[in-house]
């Protein structure tokens, strides 16, 4: 493999631009090559023989060149000596080389800086966390040994064996304990309660205080303090919300009272402060990782090339002095990631793993999976059978008459809405694989973006395979049912099948074995949950992400009201489409299901407005949302009683909506359409080499986003082609947003690559309130 794709292939991709750059210093040395054959003949003889091969005459003129030559060299290698690399030691005359040396040494600096400047922030971080973790490891000690002091009469709380927080029982019990609080023994009047005052004198010994505490507020009177802190644990969960405000009521209520100067620790919350810890030691060490393979790659880079150009100039003498000199560089000779990572790894070993080094391993430098190849060769086989039994049932629906006008079987009305869900559900799995192989190959790093574990990440070859399963298990179903239909079986059987294939997908979905995908399906129903309860829950990337996948699988969503309704409301026993079709409150809930994905998505939105700094572009996306909701409820006014009014307010809200929504597609989630960008409309930075596939791909959002005009007008068809034309828009919507998902991604990944972004950002418990 050429190093070019070598360099590609290992290079973080955040941070390319703080790379050495490679291919264009392979193009000097082509121009080199050039003026080295455009030369006088007895340079293109010598460069003919540097390109090509050896001649008779090579001995003689390297002995010719090493006597002229052997003065000037001891007195260059002396200089470079005292002096380093110089330009000056360049002996050829020929300016392409010179300028291949100027911008060598330009690359080697700008190496230099960047490493220089991630080398500071890492080392600040891990300054911090280290700190964190040195305050946490004393508080569970005063915790530990107060545990082992109190009274034999007291039992202190259960914990489950290999909790984490088997060391801080010392706490009296998940609820808060405030500081300051007098006991009701004799020794408890003589002092106060000595848990959390031990965990604050602890705390005070690093220079910290609790804001709050009692003896933050003497030493306060008596001297300001600029170290205060308090425990500050994200609310990323309905739990931990009604945790830190029922702290802070307590906290208010005992502030307003006589002795009101405790503060409240507990359990759960020392816990949770032990796991971000935890989290954030794990994150330092790979980005020092990270920071150790950018500064090998960028030393094999600098040889490679300046082998190529020895052998093209011979300029021995100078290139050797550049080799020196990179490796005299900062990002060679500095030590502190590697000592800083040794430190890591021998903490992690020692407070996480209890002291065996394999597991901190396994941990800290995870091993991706590798790519087998059993699972294409099952993706082929699913493939070739859904294949072939779509070709089996199309015959069949043929000789059956099933899909024409004058159908009288109640086939389409009923049974075709319960297929079409799970057609669709493998359908955006589909696309959601083909999305994986797209960010693959131009390397965005998707697995980051969403925060995935790259080892149990799901890949492009296993969605194929799941959808391809999926679809064959359902087109054989489908093959199934028609067949034994029209064999007069029992009907009551019959129409069990779909429901059986339902109960199959469940199970599978919610099974606790570690069987197919696990780690994917739970993450999926923790995402799914976090959505339904918004905004109870902190909006990740992965969560308002799969809450727009949602708001385009409105038809699916109706689909599933209909499939539940069929097999629990009592149509599989009546067979009649009418039980769920013509209820009112049928067609009610099909309209709030209509709601509800744009309704969870503008929640998320006020979510992140509250949390993100009151950032008014979340408010702006939240309108979005809820101009989308009037547009639907101006279309369900219209369906209610077509007159000529609500046509009209249909159509003026559907167009607004709409415009709204290709504003915010194209400016704000794909980052298109800057006038001042170098690429016409486009942006300064683009992915794909063809810039006419982002003009496609606005042409074509533009289109599938007017998809709404069908269901204003409602085309007179009959029930056959009715029941097809929805089932291809709703198709053709999830088309869409598995197009819009690649210059979703695309948009975030370059906006990490701009602020070269590579390792979460994990809060820290302990905050400094001293700015307070």
């Amino acid at each position: 493999m050429k190093f070019s794709r070598e360099l590609e292939a290992q290079l973080v991709h955040e941070w390319r631009d703080g790379y050495v750059d490679y291919k264009r210093l392979k193009k000097i040395i082509k121009n080199i090559k050039v003026s080295l054959l455009g030369s006088s003949p007895k340079s293109s003889s010598e460069s003919q023989s540097l390109l090509y091969g050896f001649s008779v005459a090579d001995p003689i003129r390297a002995i010719a060149t090493h006597f002229s030559s052997r003065s000037n060299s001891q007195n260059n290698l002396q200089a470079d000596e005292e002096n380093g690399y110089e330009l000056d030691q360049i002996q050829s005359g020929d300016e392409e080389v010179k300028i291949f040396f100027e911008r060598v040494d330009k690359e080697l600096e700008k190496v230099d800086d960047f490493y220089t400047r991630m080398e500071e922030g890492f080392c600040q971080r891990g300054e911090e966390v280290l700190k964190q973790l040195q305050i946490m490891l004393e508080v569970k000690q005063v915790l530990k040994e107060s545990r082992h002091r109190r009274p034999r009469h007291h039992t202190p709380p259960a914990i489950s064996p290999g909790s984490t927080g088997a060391l801080l029982s010392g706490i009296n019990s998940p609820s808060s304990v405030p500081a300051g609080t007098p006991m009701n023994t004799e020794d408890g009047q003589r002092e106060q309660v000595p848990v959390v005052a031990e965990v604050i004198a602890a705390l005070e010994r690093n220079g910290l205080s609790f804001i709050g505490s009692a003896r933050g507020k003497v030493k306060k009177e008596a001297k300001p303090r600029a170290d205060v802190i308090r425990i500050d644990i994200p609310t990323t969960n309905p739990t931990l919300s009604f945790m830190n405000f029922w702290e802070s009521l307590v906290n208010w209520l005992q502030k307003e009272g006589e002795g009101g100067n405790g503060y409240h620790l507990t359990r759960i919350k020392i816990q949770k402060a032990e796991k971000m810890i935890r989290d954030a030691l794990v994150e330092l060490y790979k980005g020092l990782e990270r920071m150790k393979r950018y500064s090998s790659l960028n030393l094999l880079a600098f040889t490679k090339i300046i082998k190529k150009v020895t052998k093209v100039t011979n300029e021995e003498e100078a290139s050797a002095c550049f080799m020196k000199k990179v490796k005299g560089s900062h990002f060679i000779v500095s030590d502190k990631v590697l000592r800083l990572q040794d430190e890591v790894e021998m903490l992690f070993t020692k407070h996480f793993a209890s002291n065996d080094r394999k597991i901190a391993r396994i941990t800290l430098k995870p091993q991706q999976n590798k790519d087998s190849h059993t699972i294409s060769f099952f993706a082929g086989l699913f493939t070739g059978s859904f294949v072939t039994l779509f070709g089996v049932y199309a015959i069949l629906a043929h000789f059956c008459g099933i899909f024409t006008s004058t159908s009288t079987s109640g086939y389409v009305e009923t049974v075709y809405p319960v297929f079409s869900m799970f057609a669709l559900i493998s359908l955006h799995i589909f696309l959601y694989g083909c999305n994986l192989f797209m960010w693959k190959s131009t390397r965005i790093n998707h697995n980051f973006i969403f925060d995935f574990k790259p080892s149990t990440a799901l890949k492009h070859r296993d969605a194929f395979l799941i959808s391809s399963a999926f679809m064959t298990a359902v087109v054989g179903a489908m093959v199934a049912h028609l067949f034994f239909k029209y064999n007069h079986f029992s009907s009551h059987h019959l129409e069990a099948l779909p429901g059986i294939l339902l109960l199959i997908c469940l199970g599978l979905l919610v099974c606790p074995f570690n069987i197919f995908y696990r780690e994917t399906r739970f993450c999926f129903l923790r995402v799914i949950r976090n959505i339904v309860f918004s905004p109870l829950y902190k909006v990740l990337m992965a969560d308002f992400f799969m809450a727009d996948q949602l708001t385009s699988q409105i038809p699916l969503l109706r689909y599933m009201e209909f499939t539940a309704c069929y097999f629990i409301g009592g149509g599989l026993k009546a067979g009649s489409y009418g039980t769920c079709n013509s209820s009112h409150q049928y067609k009610l809930l099909a309209y709030v299901i209509s709601f509800l994905p744009y309704y969870w998505r503008a929640m998320q939105c006020i979510r992140r407005y509250v949390e993100e700094g009151y950032d008014i572009n979340h408010m702006a996306n939240c309108g979005k949302y809820i101009s989308a909701m009037v547009a639907a409820a101006a279309r369900m006014l219209y369906a209610m009683d077509p007159t000529p009014v609500r046509l009209a307010l249909a159509i003026i809200a559907c167009s607004g909506a709409t415009m709204y929504q290709l504003y915010w597609d194209f400016v704000k989630d794909w980052g298109l359409l800057n006038p001042k960008s170098k690429n016409f409309f486009l942006r300064d930075q683009l992915i794909l080499k063809k810039k006419s596939v982002y003009y496609f791909s606005m042409g074509l959002n533009v289109v599938l986003r007017l998809a709404w005009i069908e269901s204003v007008m409602r085309i007179d068809l009959g029930p056959v082609e009715h029941r097809l034309v929805d089932f291809t828009l709703a198709s053709l919507e999830i088309i869409r947003r598995g197009h819009w998902n690649y210059y979703r991604l695309e948009n975030e990944h370059l906006n990490n690559v701009g602020k070269f972004r590579t390792m979460k950002a994990i809060p820290l418990p302990f905050c400094d309130m001293g700015s307070d």
